[in-house]
């Protein structure tokens, strides 16, 4: 395999599980339709792992502010902004992130991944040390091996362990950093935070918050699992995605601290990087304001994540432990996780695949992402189809009980 023999289990198993049937990594979509269809394979399909949690990828007011800004300022800017300097959108787009989290400072990437992976690899280094829990989403993995700092994991969602953690480096010289995410994006467990931001309080560490997944969907005006819980004010940094509540592409980060400015000369993934385009800047802004002025959004996603979760509870499958967008159905292989995808998909309903090494446990999962524009009708379809398949495979020990109105 020359350059790829360091990758041939993983060539093995992709072999075996394309030889058995169509594969995730090969979904076309080819048009979309709206926030929760497309048409795949000439059928018109649900759309159930998109992650457009609040509909507003389809958006009106969203769609208009990007057509305009294309039409201003062109398709995309051509470079870093150190290089190229920054669009008005951009810094109106910081100030507003900022103000929205009731935080002083906001600086923006190209990428979720790529602000998470900038900021944890610039906050600390070597003789620092890096806590993080051990369900991070890989772009927080990766920024350990960006960084020098000495990375520790700490077991999920477990305050106490952290602390042992952190009681152990007492004494020891360089910074702590703490990092956890507020709704896990495999299973769509949250963080335990208050007792978190207790234990580094506690040992003076300091805490960064990855609220891709929770931003939009939890707290009263919508910031994340921070403000649900009451804590924001306590929580040094927050880091999110505008890929997902936002419906766009793009990451961001914000915080309190006084020198936060700095990182942007000490991020490379922020200094080397093409900024975001004109069109997403401005699709943002009028995202980020339907977040705060809607909450009626927030309610009707909820609303489907409980109708959902409720259904599939009902009828026996292993889920994840709380409701949250991400409804994780839990399988015992990833043979029979697979089978179930691909006649989920013929029978007209999109949702993701979680397959180790990627989940939690060496899991494999079926992987919900619902959003606020999904119908009672597409929420009972889903949930009707994932019943009679997992009775049809043998993933269901209970009899399927009828899905009604919740």
């Amino acid at each position: 395999m020359g350059l790829f023999s360091s990758h041939a289990a993983l060539a093995a198993r992709y072999d075996a599980a394309r030889a058995s049937g169509r594969m995730p990594t090969g979904v076309v979509m080819d048009r979309l339709l709206s926030a929760s269809e497309a048409i795949i394979d000439g059928r018109r399909t649900v759309t159930a792992g998109t992650h457009n949690y609040l509909g507003l990828a389809f958006d009106e007011t969203c769609i208009e502010a990007a057509v305009a800004a294309v039409r201003r300022e062109g398709t995309g800017t051509c470079g870093s902004r150190i290089a190229n300097g920054s669009f008005a959108d951009h810094v109106a787009l910081e100030a507003e992130l900022a103000a929205f989290h009731g935080l002083r400072h906001a600086m923006t990437f190209s990428t979720g991944y790529q602000a998470n992976l900038g900021v944890i690899s610039s906050l600390v280094g070597a003789g620092d040390f890096l806590l993080l829990d051990a369900d991070s989403h890989a772009s927080i993995y990766d920024a350990c091996k960006q960084t020098q700092a000495s990375a520790i994991r700490f077991k999920h969602n477990d305050p106490a362990n952290l602390d042992a953690r952190l009681r152990r480096l007492t004494g020891e010289p360089g910074d702590k950093l703490v990092v956890v995410e507020g709704i896990y994006s495999m299973l769509g467990d949250m963080a335990p935070l208050k007792a978190i931001v207790e234990v580094c309080r506690r040992h003076g560490a300091y805490l960064l918050v990855d609220e891709a997944h929770s931003m939009g969907v939890l707290g009263a005006r919508g910031a994340g699992l921070a403000e649900h819980e009451g804590v924001l004010d306590q929580v040094d940094f927050v880091v999110g995605t505008f890929s997902k509540s936002l419906g766009a592409v793009g990451g961001y980060c914000v915080s309190n601290h006084d020198r936060f400015d700095l990182l942007r000369l000490a991020c490379r993934p922020y200094m080397f990087t093409a900024s975001l385009p004109p069109a997403t800047a401005a699709s943002v802004r009028a995202a980020l304001k339907a977040v705060a002025e809607r909450p009626e959004l927030r309610e009707r996603l909820w609303r489907n994540v409980h109708r959902l979760y409720a259904a599939l509870d009902d009828a026996g499958f292993a889920l994840g432990p709380t409701p949250s967008p991400i409804i994780a159905v839990r399988l015992d292989s990833e043979a029979t996780t697979l089978a179930m995808w691909r006649a989920l998909l013929d029978a007209g309903y999109y949702v993701n695949v979680g397959l180790p090494p990627a989940t939690p446990s060496g899991e494999s999962l079926l992987r919900c992402a619902i959003s606020a524009a999904h119908s009672d009708a597409q929420i009972d379809g889903l949930a009707e189809q994932l019943i009679r398949l997992g009775q049809d495979f043998g993933a269901l020990a209970a009899p399927r009980q009828a899905v009604t109105g919740r």
